[in-house]
């Protein structure tokens, strides 16, 4: 998820009940529900797909990053009080908590991770396997709305002294549990009935079948379905008329064209299909040569207008090889 709703999610378990247990508190939870997205540092390096979603959020992480958010804080503490500028209203530290605290904040961000598409290696380093909730859409504004209302609302309660002020949180951070405990019913439902319909209506055997929220339209979902050779495509609306529409057209995934072969020797090409959860290509002659574009259908319906697509041209020598190997009886 983005980080907005990392930090909310943080934010809203402090104002439950959690930011009184030790000072500093709110920003341990906040700064550890954050935590495991270090690996943006990959960026900077010219990494993203191979790095991102992977050490940092699996077990090994977990033992490590959390114990050295609360060193950070605690030497924090200190440097303010030996600048005299430590707030006289904090409530002293308790290691204990923060470190409790630190670990709560950091599990709710690979929680939160598995919930949509994109994919987490939460027992990395130990497998390199990726996980999929296929629940939530990355970036999900009635989850900013509910934890962000509970949070704003809790402040407010306690900035006037008002009897239970954790409520709303607590009543914002159960909301959401409901609404993804939901939305991951309705999404393994999508699935069900989208294979089934795919095959009675021959496009079968369905060997995978991935529907996708949507941005905003929690009743929407996007549906690919795999076959032994393409990728099909489908919609599902909840909201009333429920409706089920599978799109005609079949993509074919290309994934065992020689040329393909030819351009998993580059590394981002090669980075792209590790992270790739269902791949398709298209190859294309140009005057130079063949061009390979990799995209996912998670993300592109046979378009390549996005981010998550990879295009390698092949040099004149290797296309003009590839074209008498496809060309030989």
């Amino acid at each position: 998820m983005d980080n907005l709703a990392h930090s909310l999610a943080g934010a809203a378990l402090a104002e439950a009940g959690l930011k009184h247990k030790t000072g500093l508190a709110t920003a341990t939870l906040i700064l550890a529900a954050n935590l495991p997205d270090v690996d943006a540092i990959g960026l900077l390096l010219g990494e993203n797909l191979a790095w991102r979603r992977g050490w940092t959020h699996g077990p090994v992480a977990m033992l490590i990053l959390p114990p050295l958010l609360v060193a950070a804080l605690v030497l924090f503490d200190r440097w303010q009080m030996r600048r005299g500028t430590r707030p006289v209203d904090r409530p002293v530290l308790h290691r204990g908590w923060l470190l409790a605290l630190a670990y709560i904040g950091w599990f709710s961000h690979p929680f939160l991770d598995f919930m949509n598409t994109y994919g987490i290696r939460v027992l990395m380093p130990f497998s390199e396997r990726w996980f999929y909730g296929d629940i939530l859409f990355i970036i999900d504004v009635w989850l900013w709305i509910a934890l962000g209302v509970g949070v704003w609302l809790s402040r407010r309660r306690g900035k006037a002294q008002a009897s239970r002020a954790a409520i709303p949180a607590q009543v914002s951070l159960a909301l959401v549990t409901a609404y993804i405990a939901a939305m991951g019913a309705s999404s393994v439902a999508a699935e069900r009935l989208a294979k089934r319909a795919a095959e009675v209506r021959g496009l079968g055997p369905v060997r995978n079948v991935v529907a996708s929220p949507v941005p905003i339209n929690p009743f929407r979902r996007r549906i690919v379905f795999a076959t032994d050779h393409a990728y099909g495509f489908a919609v599902m609306n909840w909201f009333p008329p429920v409706s089920l529409t599978l799109e005609q057209r079949l993509i074919p995934r290309n994934m065992d064209h020689p040329a393909v072969a030819e351009a998993r020797k580059v590394k981002a090409v090669r980075d792209f299909l590790y992270w790739s959860r269902l791949p398709f290509a298209r190859v294309e002659r140009t005057a130079t040569g063949t061009r390979v574009i990799l995209a996912d259908a998670r993300y592109a319906d046979g378009g390549v207008g996005n981010a998550f697509v990879q295009t390698v041209d092949l040099p004149t020598a290797v296309s003009d090889q590839l074209q008498g190997t496809a060309d030989a009886p």
